[in-house]
C-alpha cells in the first residue's frame, strides 16, 4: 500500500533532495514502487498467454499494491519489442484489461532491450513539463509464441487475388500462393544492417577484451548463486503472482531460470555461435524469457501531498548509440561515465550498479573497456581510463542471466532492484546501464530517498 509521510519527513525529504550532488532542474521525479510478474523461461508456465495478459497482470499487481486510485494517474507508458499485431498498442490494451478507466491516455515505445527504460524517461518527460502528476511505465515480452508470417510473395499474392479479374488471374495467383506457403518468414535474429547475431557479436567482444571462457562461466554462476540467494532472503519482493488457468490451473509466483551450477557442468557446453572456438554458451548467455514489470511515477511534491512516501529520487537519464556491429554491445562502457559526470559525482560516490546481463562476456568486457587507457583515450576522447568498477556492487541480487530478460521489461527490474539494494546496503546513489540492438544503450542515475 502507499506509504504515508508524516510533516517531519517531508521537511527531510526536501531537505535531502537540496543537498543532491545532481544538477537536474524542474520538478524532482520520484519512483514510488514497481512490480514484475515471475520472469520464466519461454516455452514454459506462460506459453498459452499473450504479452497483454502479463502487461495486465504487472498493471494490476501495482494498483494493488500501491493502493494508487485512478483517478491520481494521468497516463500509461509500455515497452515491447515483438510485438503482436493484435495488441500493437499494448499499453493501452493491458490497462483496460486490468480495468481501467479508459479516460487514462495509453501509448507503447520500442527500443529493444531498453524499452520500459524509454517507457520511463518519457513519463519523466511528461512529470517534469507538467503535463503530468502520476504515471505508470512498465513493459512486456512473451517470446513463446512469436508472429511468423507468410514470406513476402505469398502476401502480395494474397492481396493481388482480391484485385484479380478473371478466374484465370485468379488461378495463377493461388499458385503463387501454395508455392510460398511452406516459406515462412521467422522473426528475425540478427541485425537488420549488420547481419550479424548479438551473440557473434558478444563472442568477438569477449575476445576483443581478452575475456576467457572460464571468466564468463564463473560470472555466470556468480549470477545464478545471487539471485538464488535473493529470491530465498525475500528480497524479490517486486514480484506479483500470475494465475494461469489452463487445463492444469497453477498460480506462478517465482522465477523460473535460476539455476546454480558448477564450473564443471558449465566447460562440457559447446559454443552456442562461433565454434568451434567461441567462448559464449548457453549458460553463459541470458535465456529467452517472459514477463512484465510496471513502475508508478511521480513528482515528489505530488506525492507528498498525498501522503506518499516514495522509494528513490530518479536524477537523470542518458542514452547513447555507437557502431552496431563491432561495438554493438559497448553501450554501458560509453553511458556509465556520461550519466555520472552528468550529474556531477564521481565513480567513488555510486554505491550501487545494476548492469544488464546480456551476456557474461558482455558485462566483463565493458568493464575492462571502462579500465583500459586506449579504449577511453580512443574511442571515448577521454584523456586516461575511467576505472575499473567494484565487482562487490555489482548486479548482488542476480541479473539477466539468471533471473531473466524479457525485453521490454528488464529496464522497470533493473530500476527495482537498484532502488531495493540502495535501501538494503544503505548506499544513496545508483547506476542502471543496459545494451540493446542498434549500439544502443541506456544509463539511469537513481538516488535512494531516505528513511
Amino acid at each position: 500500500m502507499l506509504r504515508v509521510v508524516s510533516r517531519s519527513s517531508q521537511c527531510a525529504a526536501r531537505a535531502a533532495s537540496s543537498s543532491t550532488a545532481t544538477s537536474q532542474k524542474g520538478p524532482n521525479i520520484v519512483l514510488v514502487d514497481s512490480v514484475r510478474t515471475p520472469f520464466v523461461t519461454s516455452g514454459t508456465v506462460f506459453k498459452d498467454l499473450m504479452a497483454v495478459d502479463l502487461q495486465k497482470e504487472a498493471l494490476r499487481g501495482l494498483v494493488r499494491k500501491t493502493g494508487i486510485d485512478y483517478k491520481l494517474i494521468d497516463h500509461v507508458i509500455c515497452g515491447t519489442v515483438i510485438q503482436e499485431c493484435k495488441t500493437s498498442n499494448i499499453a493501452r490494451e493491458a490497462a483496460l484489461l486490468a480495468g481501467f478507466p479508459d479516460k487514462i491516455p495509453c501509448h507503447t515505445v520500442t527500443l529493444a532491450c531498453i524499452s520500459s527504460n524509454v517507457a520511463m524517461t518519457d513519463a519523466m518527460g511528461m512529470l517534469s513539463t507538467g503535463y503530468a502528476n502520476a504515471v505508470i511505465a512498465g513493459g512486456a515480452e512473451l517470446l513463446s509464441d512469436v508472429p511468423i508470417r507468410y514470406n513476402r510473395k505469398a502476401r502480395k499474392a494474397m492481396l493481388g487475388i482480391q484485385k484479380a479479374k478473371t478466374p484465370m488471374a485468379k488461378l495463377q495467383i493461388g499458385g503463387e500462393i501454395i508455392k510460398n506457403l511452406l516459406s515462412p518468414e521467422l522473426p528475425a535474429v540478427a541485425e537488420f544492417t549488420s547481419g550479424e547475431t548479438m551473440g557473434h557479436s558478444g563472442d568477438r567482444l569477449a575476445a576483443a577484451f581478452n575475456v576467457s571462457r572460464r571468466e564468463q562461466d564463473e560470472f555466470a554462476i556468480r549470477s545464478h548463486t545471487l539471485a538464488e540467494a535473493a529470491a530465498r532472503g525475500g528480497k524479490l519482493s517486486d514480484i506479483v503472482p500470475v494465475f494461469v488457468d489452463g487445463k492444469k490451473p497453477v498460480t506462478v509466483k517465482a522465477d523460473n531460470g535460476i539455476r546454480v551450477s558448477t564450473m564443471e557442468k558449465l566447460s562440457t557446453l559447446k559454443p552456442a555461435f562461433i565454434k568451434p572456438h567461441g567462448t559464449v554458451t548457453a549458460a553463459n548467455a541470458s535465456f529467452l524469457t517472459d514477463g512484465a514489470s510496471a513502475a508508478l511515477l511521480m513528482t515528489e511534491e505530488f506525492a507528498l501531498a498525498n501522503g506518499i512516501k516514495p522509494k528513490a529520487y530518479l536524477r537523470a537519464y542518458q542514452y547513447v548509440a555507437q557502431d552496431p556491429k563491432d561495438q554493438l554491445l559497448l553501450s554501458p562502457a560509453y553511458v556509465i561515465p556520461k550519466v555520472i559526470e552528468k550529474a556531477g559525482l564521481k565513480l567513488s560516490d555510486i554505491d550501487v550498479f545494476e548492469i544488464h546481463e546480456a551476456f557474461a562476456g558482455q558485462v566483463l568486457a565493458n568493464l575492462n573497456a571502462l579500465d583500459s587507457d586506449h579504449f577511453c583515450k580512443t574511442f571515448m576522447g577521454r584523456s586516461g581510463k575511467f576505472g575499473r568498477l567494484d565487482m562487490e556492487k555489482i548486479n548482488r541480487w542476480g541479473g539477466s542471466l539468471s533471473i531473466g530478460h524479457p525485453f521490454g521489461a528488464t529496464g522497470v527490474r533493473l530500476a527495482t532492484h537498484a532502488s531495493g539494494r540502495l535501501k538494503e546496503e544503505k548506499g544513496r546513489y545508483a547506476v542502471i546501464a543496459a545494451c540493446a540492438a542498434g549500439g544502443h544503450g541506456v544509463g539511469m542515475l537513481i538516488e535512494d530517498y531516505g528513511k
